[in-house]
């Protein structure tokens, strides 16, 4: 009997051990874990010590002058003009690339020795950043009519010169470097621009004319160099000037302080299009429904090589345009695009596009999805009167013909 005690009691001090054994273990598992987590968080707080000291010493350091580089000279010394006064002679930081030390590149310079620190990038005015379009503008070839002849001297002129410029060099000569469109208000000058730009892989550039012109001296003649800038880094590009009068008008002899400086950026503006470098893969459009103003020197060939007159459509580029816009409406059987255009004489295609609005609102107005012949009645005589009283003042016609 005392042997199987003794048996029974060695078996309960196993038992013991053994769950010992097992609380021990979960112990250094736990342990282990809480070794773990303290290490990451140890690591995490040593680099969040090491950003701080990094920032630290990163606000004690001295601040760097903004500068210009002049020239280039042996030894990995420059000429820079800083912002505070006059040129220096300095050297360059070891860190700076001499591929990237070209003269008229901004840079930074130290405080005390006034050295080379780094190359900034080139600062252009948000006016001339915001011109660019970053998704192509949604206008195709499809949705212009009327403009045939118009539109093949467009892309024979901005287009082919993009996509395809091997042929200009097998013929032995040179693209236009500028196309300026000209016409009346409303007759797909901006459209026609927008159609090129799409149908090509350039950046789209856009500035209205005003935009350029400034509060202060010199400042529109800057605008004028970031644009061309711009359009330069972003090669190949198309910048499209709309209501191109506002800045290119003629030069008077007499003529106040405000018309001095549109006349500097104007100046500016031809030295960019006549200027000692090619425009490359830049290519310029312009458009103005008043080419009696604009200044000769704008217009002589070598700025804008080719002037192409937008002007009213006829009965047939009428058709076309209701058609265009008919597509996508829903309309009545007994709608008729030609007879539309017989009754539109002397319209443009953006009156047209209004007659085709104003009849679906009428439509719409009178509690129908569908568009029939006496809403466009309706619209014809709303809107081109409406066009026609608005417009008594506008140029006369032979200017575009």
């Amino acid at each position: 009997m005392s042997e199987d005690a003794d048996i029974e009691e060695m078996k309960a001090k196993i038992v013991t051990l053994e769950e010992r054994n097992v609380r021990l273990m979960e112990d250094l598992q736990n342990a282990e874990n809480e070794k773990r987590y303290s290490e990451t968080e140890l690591f995490r707080l040593q680099k969040d010590v090491a950003h701080i000291r990094s920032e630290l010493e990163r606000l004690k350091s001295p601040p760097l002058v903004v500068g210009s580089l002049r020239d280039v000279l042996p030894d990995h010394k420059v000429v820079v003009k800083s912002s505070t006064g006059p040129d220096f002679i300095v050297s360059v930081s070891k860190f700076v690339p001499e591929k990237d030390l070209v003269p008229g590149a901004r840079v930074s310079l130290n405080k005390q020795s006034l050295a080379v620190m780094e190359i900034l990038p080139s600062a252009l005015d948000s006016v001339v950043t915001g011109a660019e379009i970053v998704e192509k503008p949604e206008v195709t070839y499809a949705d212009i009519g009327g403009l045939s002849k118009q539109m093949l001297e467009l892309r024979e002129a901005v287009e082919d010169p993009l996509n395809r410029p091997e042929l200009y060099k097998k013929v032995g000569i040179e693209p236009p470097k500028g196309v300026l469109l000209v016409g009346p208000p409303g007759t797909g000058k901006t459209l026609m621009a927008k159609a090129v730009a799409n149908a090509t892989k350039a950046t789209f550039i856009r500035l209205v004319g005003s935009e350029l012109v400034q509060k202060y001296i010199g400042e529109g003649a800057r605008l004028v160099r970031e644009l061309f800038e711009l359009a330069k880094d972003k090669a190949p590009s198309i910048v499209f000037i709309d209501e191109l009068d506002s800045v290119g008008a003629k030069r008077a002899d007499v003529a106040t302080s405000g018309d001095r400086e549109v006349q500097r950026t104007l100046m500016q503006l031809l030295a960019e299009l006549d200027g000692f470098t090619p425009t490359g893969d830049v290519k310029i459009i312009g458009a103005t429904n008043r080419p009696d103003i604009l200044d000769d020197a704008l217009l002589r060939p070598g700025r804008f090589d080719r002037i192409i007159t937008v002007g009213l459509p006829d009965e047939a580029g009428r058709e076309q345009i209701f058609r265009i816009h008919l597509a996508h409406m829903h309309i009545s059987k007994r709608v008729n695009p030609a007879a539309l255009a017989r009754a539109t004489e002397g319209a443009s295609g953006a009156e047209i596009k209004s007659i085709c609005t104003e009849a679906g609102m009428l439509a719409i107005r009178a509690d129908r999805d569908i568009v029939r012949p006496e809403d466009f009645d309706a619209a014809r005589e709303k809107v081109l009167e409406a066009d026609r009283n608005k417009g008594a003042g506008a140029p006369p016609a032979f200017l575009y013909t």
